[in-house]
């Protein structure tokens, strides 16, 4: 396995997690 392609798809998954919990919160206020 590629390394960098691993740690490209880990961090695009941690970016939509982030992106999701922003949204969750900004429709709480």
């Amino acid at each position: 396995m590629n390394v960098m392609y691993v740690l490209s798809g880990i961090v695009s998954v941690g970016l939509l997690i982030y992106l999701m919990i922003m949204l969750l919160k900004a429709e709480r206020f």
